[in-house]
């Protein structure tokens, strides 16, 4: 059994003075740390691009505590082309929808859920209760799927999830009862990852992950990179393995030799031999970001 854990989810923003006032003002999710890079991500962190780029996680509490979002900036990309592959990440907080009204930011509802979108059409499905205590606030994000049986023998049987709950067109996976859960529904068409697709990231032990990468590979699936290990300034170096799930190859192009893959619910397993950040360090970043004003990140992006 792989004792993994959910850290975040990644998502390319177009606009990051904007965003960054949605997940501030109206998700209530604080500043964790943010990084310039002059270059691009030897793991394609911030997609298919080898620009300039910004890399800021934000969420409700620390990231070795928390499921957390990261949002990566590309400079001079103004827009991506949306698919049909996220769905939503559900949150649980009695305070997103009174923060919207009184920033007038759009509400809606769908299926007697209240739904509030980010910028670059990003949903997020507030259940508008107080989270018990001690509890993250962020309960699941949900992926689309073409084949849920496929998927679920990915997630489970290759990479060890566990099933806490199974339907007819859906299943909710995740490695504990106490971590945020990853939910897939079964969308009844073809997967289209469009420009704006995402990554999730999973922790594991050091240790597991060559086994992981080994399994990967006997069973056939995709890597989109190897094992290797990235520096970030002020931080313990990381080893990660990036991955695509089965969602990743259309089978009807299989039969040719030039097949442009597209990179879906892609799986980073990072090295957690001590905990993912130190917290002397993660408080100090912490407050060094939350200095940083909306009108400043506008300037920037400018």
């Amino acid at each position: 059994m792989i004792a993994g854990r959910a850290l975040h989810f990644v998502f390319k923003i177009p606009d990051r003075g904007l965003t960054a006032k949605f997940y501030r003002e109206i998700l209530g999710m604080k500043v964790l740390r943010h990084e310039e890079f002059s270059d691009g991500c030897e793991a394609a962190c911030n997609g298919p691009y080898a620009n300039r780029w910004s890399k800021t996680m934000i969420g409700y509490g620390p990231e070795d505590t928390h499921f957390v979002i990261e949002l990566t900036y590309n400079y001079g990309i103004k827009e991506y082309q949306t698919g049909n592959d996220f769905k939503a990440i559900t949150i649980r907080s009695k305070d997103v929808i009174e923060k919207a009204r009184a920033n007038n930011w759009p509400i809606h509802e769908e299926n007697g859920k209240f739904v509030v979108q980010a910028p670059g059409g990003y949903k997020y499905c507030i259940v508008n209760e107080q989270p018990s205590t001690n509890s993250d606030p962020v309960e699941k994000v949900t992926l689309f799927s073409s084949n849920l049986e496929r998927t679920i023998a990915y997630w489970k049987d290759i990479l060890g999830l566990q099933i806490f709950d199974r339907k007819d067109k859906s299943v909710l996976m995740g490695y504990s009862e106490d971590q945020a859960k990853l939910e897939f529904e079964d969308i009844g068409t073809e997967v289209n990852h469009a420009k704006s697709y995402g990554r999730i990231a999973f922790s594991v032990p050091f240790s597991e992950q060559p086994a992981i990468q080994k399994a990967i590979k006997e069973s056939g699936n995709k890597i989109l990179t190897d094992l290797i290990t990235l520096d970030t300034p002020g931080k313990a170096s990381v080893r990660v393995i990036i991955l695509a799930d089965p969602e990743d190859l259309d089978p009807r192009e299989a039969r040719h030799h030039e097949v442009r893959h597209h990179e879906v619910h892609i799986l980073r397993l990072d090295m957690v031999q001590a905990p993912v950040l130190d917290m002397k360090v993660h408080q100090v970043v912490t407050q060094r970001d939350q200095d940083i004003t909306d009108s400043e990140a506008h300037q920037v992006d400018t």
